[in-house]
């Protein structure tokens, strides 16, 4: 099932680019092409992840040698551990607007209405490195 509002596609798309650095802002084929901009900002999202999983992960060992006093330390993980769970909402986010992108396609073009997108890397993931 699409969304009702007529105009959710354009909103959708908006917010898509919202989550992707400005240089890619003028690349033509994302601009373009709404599924191409989920799948690039899934990506995108998926390495951010991944990087702060590494960051939270490795503060207590290496940000003492960088000279970053204890409490700085501390706060810096709690920082990591809330962009980890914004992270992971952007992320079921931009998997559903995928869907809804896909199964609206689908349904102009007379295919099946309903599509299933399973990305790599999946929110429980990202919940159990915490």
């Amino acid at each position: 099932m699409t969304p009702v509002h007529r105009d959710w596609e354009r909103t959708a798309t908006r917010w898509l680019r919202d989550l992707l650095p400005a240089r890619y802002a003028g690349y033509t084929p994302l601009t373009r092409h709404p599924v191409l901009l989920a799948r690039h900002a899934q990506l995108q999202l998926q390495q951010e992840l991944r990087t702060v999983r590494v960051a939270l992960q490795t503060s207590r060992a290496e940000l003492p040698s960088l000279g970053v006093p204890d409490p700085v330390i501390e706060t810096a993980i709690q920082m990591y551990a809330v962009e980890l769970e914004q992270l992971g909402r952007l992320a079921r986010g931009v998997r559903l607007v995928t869907e809804a992108l896909l199964a609206a396609g689908a349904a102009r073009d007379g295919g099946p209405t309903r599509v299933a997108v399973r990305p790599r890397a999946t929110v429980p993931d990202a919940a159990r490195s915490r």
